[in-house]
């Protein structure tokens, strides 16, 4: 007996030494609460018929509909991987939906996977090491999880697309509205990223074109949007989720500062993006399919 039960105690002495490792690493809102819901998304959604990373993405996103929203959820002293589910921002709303999304077309169901590739999506090469590891802008993001092969840039599978040239700076010149900018490390760190999109030429669907035919047809429900601005030194300031009505018509859902909450638009995407005048168009994201 004594065998056996030495090895087993020692397993058992490692599996909760790595549950409470990978419970440090994370700043959860609530943790009970939270790591509990996760389990659930995830185990029901493993019962449905998700046959595609954007129907995924879509059944997740609509599970947020209606959760207040919050703004500089993940800032803190220092940077660690933050899950909030009781409120979002548009950037939390669309990372948490994706690696749900990521998760349970893995097959898993355990929120230490889906805590796994939130960190991959979220962060540079997967890994958080600091304030900089953490894919502020969306054009690094998507350059960094493109290269990673988590998703793919499909704004250029669309009938209508043109490129925009920026140099992306908006961080370094504001360094007044980032708190954890004061400290010089995190401050250089920063701009030797934004050096590297100095013209930065990435695709875009401008906003008159999104009420083309052919356009809207191209849209997926789940396809993640990120809308982009009329500012110089910036690429993108908001994220949404596209949710397809059952004529054809994209919708935009997204976690709204204005309304305070998760919500569908009441407008057609196509409508919703000609009466917001600091948006120019939009960029079209898409996981890997498995």
């Amino acid at each position: 007996m004594k065998k056996i039960f030495f090895p087993l105690i020692l397993s058992l002495g490692f599996a909760l030494t790595a549950k409470a490792q990978m419970a440090a690493e994370v700043r959860f809102g609530n943790e009970a609460a939270d790591t509990t819901r996760i389990g659930q998304m995830l185990d029901l959604a493993s019962k449905q018929r998700l046959v595609s990373p954007e129907a995924r993405i879509a059944y997740f996103a609509k599970q947020f509909e209606g959760t207040p929203y919050a703004a500089h959820t993940l800032e803190g002293p220092v940077e660690v991987l933050t899950v909030r589910l009781d409120s979002l921002d548009c950037t939390t709303f669309v990372d948490i939906s994706m690696a749900l999304a990521y998760t349970i077309g893995e097959r898993r169901t355990s929120w230490r996977d889906f805590v796994y590739n939130l960190r991959r999506l979220r962060y540079r090469n997967g890994e958080v090491d600091g304030y900089a590891s953490r894919l502020h802008y969306i054009s690094d993001w998507v350059v960094d999880n493109r290269h990673r092969g988590n998703i793919q840039d499909a704004t250029e599978v669309f009938p209508r697309s043109n490129h925009l040239l920026r140099t992306i700076d908006f961080m370094s010149r504001n360094r007044d509205k980032y708190p954890a900018l004061a400290d010089s490390a995190n401050f250089e760190r920063i701009k030797a990223i934004e050096n590297g999109y100095r013209l930065h030429r990435f695709p875009y669907i401008k906003s008159g074109d999104l009420g083309d035919k052919a356009t809207k047809k191209a849209f997926k429900s789940g396809d993640v949007v990120a809308l982009v601005t009329t500012n110089k030194t910036l690429d993108v300031t908001h994220l949404g989720i596209i949710i397809k009505d059952a004529a054809g018509e994209p919708y935009l859902l997204h976690a709204s500062s204005t309304d305070g909450l998760v919500e569908m638009t009441k407008q057609p995407l196509c409508d919703f993006m000609k009466r917001n005048r600091q948006w120019l168009g939009l960029r079209v994201i898409r996981l890997t399919d498995y």
